[in-house]
Formats: structure tokens, C-alpha cells, sequence
């Protein structure tokens, strides 16, 4: 439904984005992941016919964003960060107006705003003014107006920003519902929020993209998970049962008199456990706590983006006094 390929796009001398691949397929639902200023609202902007990209090509639904620019944009049902709404307008209203200017005929029109309210949730607030009804809703009337001409593709650019924690979770609740029927690219700095409603995770970083895949995946493949161990011995013999068996590192924990515990940071995929029970088993020693403890997406998130600026720093300044 939404292909972006070799996707450049210049202000001036500022590169916003720089060769960026990626698609989208019919029904997924797919979280738009990246650091302030990474690129997100730029791409975003492109795939929605509000700048047109310096070089590559983005399609939509089989249309050139830029060479099919209306045609393109007829699929897309579009939520900016900020709502561009009219306060004076009732919400039934503005919805009705927002239809004709999207192409609604006129005798589709009722029904089309009552779909549209209904998805969004908004029909308790029909008649009031959208100057007075309150941000929640306000996020849900700009929803209700992306969806007012049944497009297949949502773009929702931080639909929950600046919500309460109730409103964010019905905003999530109406995103979740509305994947049966759309494809949908949601972007947030929220990431527990992205992890919640995403079938698939776009992570970009300084305009490339750096990671793309189904978020519990790339988190186990990228960040080394944590062995957590103790049982009733000595804190020597446990870390070095640890180290023999896990082949890294281990590091002593605190632990009760009687216990030895330690934790060590394996490398993606490494799951010693089976192994490290046998031998603690075999050898008549009691356990008391053998798991694995998986990172974040918030851990990932850092490890991909902070940390792969310091490598990039670290590598520059070691080529520094190479030179």
C-alpha cells in the first residue's frame, strides 16, 4: 500500500532524509519510530503531498505521490500532530464540510460523517462546538475527519500527544479497531504506545532507516538478554559455573546469606538456561532463580540510536588520532 524508495529530501543544505526504503503492506499496522528531528514528520509530509521529495519516489496505494499527487492523496486519511480545526463549527458540521472538500457526493455525504463518527468515537459530541470539547476529543474529531472518506491508508503523525493517560488509552482503542479495516502508519514518541497497536516497528535515525521488523523480534536479535541466576552456594563457584557455561561475563549480585547471584548480558538468540540447570542439578545445587530478562523496546530503542552516535563518535575520533 506504501513504498518509499531511495526517498531524499533536502532543505537548503540540511539533509532531512537521505535514501530511505521501506513498504507498508495492506492491513498492517506499522509504528513510525524515530528521535526528534530523524526525519519522521518529513517522510510523512512527502508521502502526504506537502513537500515534494529532492530525488527517489514514494507510491501510494500504486500512485506516484508527486507525478499522481491527487489521486495518491484520495487514499490517504491523514492526522497531523496538531488538528486544523474550525472552533466555531459544530463537530457534525465541520465533519460535513470536510466531506464535500474531500469529494464526498452530496447524497453520501450524512452517511459518510456518521461512519466516520462512529469509528471515532465522537457521536456524544456531535452537536457541540469543536472549540469546547476537550483535546481527547479534539484528536478524535481530526481522526473522524481522516477517515470521513473511507480512505484504505490512516497516517496518524503523534495522534496521542499531549493527551491524559485515559484519553491516550481510547485513542489506542479506537487504532486497534480501526486495523480491520485500514492500513495504518502510526508515528509517536511514545513507544510502549507504538508497541501496543504495531504489527511492525520503522525505526529511522538521522533520515536512514535503521530498523524494520516486529518489534519483540528485533529486540531479542539486536540487545543481548539478561541471565539472572542464584542458588545455594558459593558466589565463586556460581560465577564461574556461569562463565563455563554461558561463555561470558558474569557480574556478583547481592544475595542473602547462603546464596550466591549473579547476572550476565548475553549475545541475541544465546539462551543458556537449560544447560546452566543441568549443571547447577547435576551437581546437587539448589536454585532459587534462573530466568532470562529481555530488554526493553525503549533499551532498543536507545541502543540504535545513542549508542550508534557514540560508536560513530568513537570511530571518528579513533580515525582522528590514527591520522
Amino acid at each position: 500500500m506504501i513504498r518509499v524508495f531511495a526517498l531524499t529530501k533536502r532543505f537548503g543544505q540540511t539533509l532531512a532524509v537521505d535514501r530511505l526504503g521501506f513498504e507498508v503492506a495492506r492491513g498492517e499496522v506499522v509504528g513510525f519510530l524515530g528521535p526528534n528531528g530523524a526525519g519522521k514528520t518529513t517522510t510523512i509530509r512527502v508521502l502526504t503531498g506537502y513537500h515534494p521529495a529532492t530525488s527517489g519516489q514514494a507510491t501510494v496505494d500504486g500512485f506516484d505521490v508527486e507525478r499522481q499527487s491527487l489521486a495518491a492523496r484520495q487514499r490517504i486519511g491523514y492526522l497531523p500532530e496538531n488538528v486544523p480545526i474550525y472552533p466555531e463549527l459544530r463537530v457534525v458540521e465541520f465533519l460535513r464540510y470536510r466531506a464535500a472538500l474531500k469529494g464526498v457526493p452530496p447524497r453520501q455525504r450524512t452517511a459518510a460523517v456518521e461512519r466516520a463518527m462512529q469509528k471515532a468515537d465522537v457521536g456524544e459530541v456531535a452537536r457541540k462546538l469543536v472549540g469546547h470539547v476537550s483535546r481527547g476529543f479534539r484528536q478524535r474529531v481530526g481522526l473522524a475527519d481522516a477517515l470521513v472518506a473511507n480512505p484504505p491508508i490512516l497516517i496518524l503523525d503523534e495522534p496521542t500527544s499531549g493527551l491524559d493517560p485515559n484519553q491516550r488509552r481510547r485513542i489506542k482503542q479506537v487504532v486497534r479497531e480501526l486495523a480491520a479495516e485500514h492500513t495504518i502508519l502510526f508515528s509517536s514518541h511514545i513507544l510502549a504506545e507504538v508497541q501496543d497497536v504495531s504489527t511492525r516497528i520503522l525505526v529511522i535515525h538521522r533520515g536512514t532507516l535503521r530498523a524494520d521488523g516486529v518489534p519483540e523480534r528485533l529486540v531479542a536479535e539486536a540487545v543481548g538478554r539478561r541471565l539472572c541466576v542464584a542458588a545455594r552456594c558459593s558466589q565463586d563457584a556460581l560465577l564461574a559455573l556461569v562463565r563455563e557455561v554461558a561463555g561470558t561475563a558474569a557480574v556478583p549480585e547481592p544475595a542473602p546469606e547462603g546464596l550466591g547471584a549473579c547476572s550476565a548480558v548475553l549475545q541475541p538468540g544465546q539462551d543458556p538456561t537449560g544447560a546452566l540447570g543441568e549443571r547447577l542439578l547435576a551437581a546437587g545445587i539448589a536454585v532459587r532463580e534462573l530466568r532470562l530478562v529481555a530488554p526493553t523496546l525503549e533499551q532498543y530503542f536507545a541502543h540504535i540510536t545513542e549508542g550508534s552516535d557514540r560508536a560513530e563518535e568513537l570511530a571518528a575520533a579513533g580515525g582522528a588520532e590514527v591520522a
